[in-house]
Order: structure tokens, then sequence, then C-alpha cells
């Protein structure tokens, strides 16, 4: 593989890889959740303080190990092949594939603002409506499968991505820093817009003034519904604070892509820790930034029924859309397509950097034997993998189709902590076992943040078991389902997995 990704092309994988569409829209639902302007902060600065914990670990696996698949390779190497295999199984089949779906068709619902044909509702060929399938607290299918103008512009999206990385990593480089540039700029932009312009008295009145910390004692008590249409149960803060990170947390993932190309990073024992550090260290900021603007400009409550866009305030913003309600309410209808037009941006960019860094893990299980032989092959003339960028566009794109990306992506989150929390114990593991190895960059704080990181999100897995099961159980049955196939792919293959 070629060298190509320097510093700075590093950081932005990491930015345009975090920065999609969450930021602008799950507000709503935390701010529904926590009931409290100090605890929809919390959430996010929870997010934030894991996700640069993690990243800080990550730093010295991916320094120490700088090779394509990142922690498919990390697990592989710290707690043996099955763990990187359920890992790399569990990424093809949902988080990545999943995700570029979501993104893509994230992109084609923004581009209906300015193309009122682009619509979820404009079929082409409707091929069935699932049913809702009731499973105990969880409610499957329910979705349309087929092909609309949305999702139709979703797979040109994935497609066109797809085949532009096939020639050259700098091509596809090219592409993330300047659409990561972009909407970096745009997330800066709404935080400097709203300090000058955004500020609301009403919204001031009711979030600050005295109400800010309301709700947010550790004796507070939060009610949660157990499952979908489960019991109503009361909880405490530091629950309710675990069960909001479903939003939070995802919205701030995808920070470890960069290391799905450690094998291209220039200089990566130097480059990759430090691309990890600023990456998730600035977008972090911007996204606390602009929090605590959609506090400045909107009422934390509102109404759902309300016809004013401070009558609905955070919690109800229409279709959940608080950034667009932010920049409508200060600049009008104008505000709303300068947001639609940002999202776009930021959509746009954030699927290059998921496409580019994803395909390198299939390449380094098919390398392994642990994926489809023809996987491992490198295109002869830009030296990318061709065919692991191609396998993950056609179930990209089938997903698509499918409409079951959204439920994939709610399920997931249970499994994407598991593997974080897999990994940073792999940290701990490789001390102990290659003491002698050579680490130019030593995690920051350890043991102690690593620690505190793993405690954080066992914490978090298990108040998701208990409250959220909808969002948990099917994405552990996923995971588990890989084991089988691992070990029925091992034999037929007789994949021998490199060593160190």
């Amino acid at each position: 593989m070629v060298k190509g990704l320097g510093l700075t092309s590093a950081t932005m994988l990491v930015m345009g890889s975090m920065i999609g569409s969450g930021i602008f829209i799950v507000s709503a639902e935390i701010a529904r959740e926590v009931d409290s302007p100090a605890l929809l902060i919390g959430a996010w600065g929870v997010a934030g303080f894991m996700t640069i914990v993690a990243a800080l670990s990550y730093g010295e696996l991916a320094a120490m190990m700088p090779r394509a698949g990142g922690q498919y390779v990390y697990l592989r190497e710290a707690l043996g092949p099955l763990w990187g295999f359920l890992y790399g199984w569990t990424l093809f089949l949902v988080i990545q594939t999943g995700t570029i779906a979501a993104v893509g068709v994230a992109f084609g619902k923004f581009l209906g603002v300015f193309f009122p044909a682009i619509s979820s509702s404009n079929w082409i060929l409707h091929l069935w409506k699932v049913p809702p399938i009731r499973l105990g607290p969880m409610v499957l299918g329910n979705m349309d499968v087929g092909i609309n103008t949305q999702n139709l512009v979703a797979i040109l999206l994935v497609v066109f991505l797809s085949v532009v990385n096939i020639f050259g990593l700098k091509t596809g480089a090219l592409i993330q820093n300047v659409f990561t540039a972009a909407k970096v700029s745009a997330l800066l932009g709404l935080a400097l817009f709203g300090i000058a312009l955004g500020r609301n008295a009403q919204a001031l009145a009711t979030n600050f003034s005295g109400h800010f910390w309301r709700n947010a004692g550790l004796g507070a008590q939060h009610a949660v519904q157990v499952g979908v249409g489960g019991s109503i149960v009361m909880v405490g803060t530091l629950t309710i604070l675990a069960v909001a990170q479903v939003g939070s947390l995802f919205s701030a993932d995808a920070w470890n892509n960069v290391t799905f190309t450690a094998g291209e990073v220039k200089n990566p024992s130097r480059n990759l820790p430090l691309s990890l550090a600023l990456g998730t260290g600035v977008v972090i900021a911007l996204y606390l930034a602009c929090n605590f603007i959609y506090l400045m400009a909107l009422p934390l409550d509102g109404t759902a029924s309300a016809a004013t866009i401070l009558g609905r305030g955070i919690k109800y913003a229409s279709e959940d859309r608080v950034g667009t309600a932010v920049m409508t309410q200060m600049f009008g209808a104008a505000g709303g397509l300068l947001m639609a037009a940002a999202i776009l941006i930021s959509s746009f960019g954030c699927n290059n950097g998921l496409i580019l860094s994803g395909a390198r893990v299939y390449y380094a299980m098919a390398k392994d034997g642990l994926f489809f032989r023809s996987v491992a092959k490198l295109h002869p003339t830009y030296k990318t993998p061709a065919v692991s960028l191609m396998v993950q566009m056609v179930w990209a794109c089938l997903l698509c189709v499918s409409g079951s990306y959204g439920q994939l992506l709610d399920y997931i989150i249970f499994a994407v902590l598991v593997f974080y929390i897999l990994t940073i114990v792999g940290l701990f593991v490789l001390r102990r076992t290659r003491p002698d190895a050579e680490r130019p960059y030593k995690a920051v704080g350890y043991p102690v943040l690593p620690a505190i990181y793993i405690v954080m999100a066992l914490f978090i897995d298990i108040v998701l078991l208990r409250y959220k099961p909808q969002f948990t159980w099917p994405g552990l049955i996923v995971v588990l389902l890989g084991i089988p196939v691992y070990y029925a792919w091992s034999r037929s293959s007789g994949a021998k997995v490199a060593s160190a």
C-alpha cells in the first residue's frame, strides 16, 4: 500500500468520519430523556470524555502496530483471531455498512429540501412493506423494501465515492480534506453566529438564570420506558446519563476509522496518535459549543403541537432537527436552507471517510484468510483495496434498498461499546504479554484513564441491557452469530493468522 496520508489528512479523516448529521439531530432525543439543560451538556461531556480517553489509548496500539485493519489487528494480536474476526464481521454486516447506508439516505433526505422530487415516498420500485414484528421489548420489521428517489440518491452517492476511492488514496484523501474543512467551518460558523445572533431572551431565561441545574442533582429521578411499549420506571441521574449515550456516543463514533488506514499513514508512530488526539479534541469541543448554542437559542422544554419554533423548543424540534430550528430562528427560511446545505456537505464527507477506511479492515481480514480471498487483492495500478471497496459498496447499497439500516444502527451501539472495551482491555494485555515491544507513544494516563473508560463503558452497557433492550440484544445476537461463522470460515480456508 502507498503511504499517502500525512498528519493533516489523518486528522481530517478522524474529524470527517465523526461529524455526520447526528450533532444536528440527536440533542432533541437526549433533551427529552434527561429533562435538564445541565444534563444535556453532561451527556455530550460524558461522550466527549470517553471518546478522547479511548482515542488516547488507541494511540498506543496504533503506533505499536501501524497496519491496515487497525482495531481488527489490535483485537487479533491482544485477544486472539476470534475476537478480531467478530469485530470485522460486525463491522461489515452492520456497523460500517449500516452507517454508510444511513448517512447516504440522510444526504438524500436533505437534498430533497432543494429538490422536492427526492423523497422517501416517491417510489420507483416498491417491493414490499415489511409488517411490524414484536419480539418481547423489540419491534422488528416495519420498513419499506424497494427503491425510492431518496435511497436512489444514497445508492448513487455510495457507488460514486466507492469508485472514486479506487483511484488512489490521495484522491480519496483530497475529497476528505476539502469536505471536512467545509463542515468543520460550518460547525464553527454555527457556534460563532449563535453567540453573536442566536441568543434569545426566552431561551436564556428558561435554560439558564437559575434553571440550568434543574433535575441534575444526584438524587433526582428520571422517567425511562423499558423497551418498546414497556413500563415506565424511575431511575437516577447517573443511569439516565448512561441511557442518553445512545445518541451522543453514536454521534461521536467512527473516530477510530483512521486506524483502519494505518498501513497508508506516513510516520505512523507519530501521526496516528497525534491525529486521534487532535481530531477527537476539536470535534468534541465543537459538539459542546453547538449544544450551548442550542440552549441559548431555544428553550429546552416545549410542546409537540406548538406552532412556533420557540414553542416546540429543543425537545420537540420538528423531526428532531435542532440545528435546522436554531438556524431558522436566527435567519428565517434561509437559515433552514443553509443548515440543509451544511448537512449535505457533512454527509458527503462523512461517507467518503467511512468508505475509504472500512474497506481496509476487510482487506486485512482477507489477508488472514477470514474473508473472501479476492478481497485481499490490491489494484495493480493504484494500490488500493479495490475488491474490498466493491464488496462493501454492494452490501451498503443492499441495506439502502432494504430500509433496515436505521434499525441496524439502533441495535449496534451496544456492540460498538463492547469492542471498544475489549480493545482497551487488549492494551492492558499487551503491556503484560509484550512488555519489550516497541511503543513509540504510550497511552496518556495509563493505567488510570483506560481503566476509568472500561468502568464507564461497562456501566453504560449494563444500563442499556436493563433499560433499552431493544438497542442491545439484537446487536449482541449479531456478534454471537459470528462465532460459528468464524470456525466454519477458518476451517474451510485453512486461515493462518499473522502474528506481530
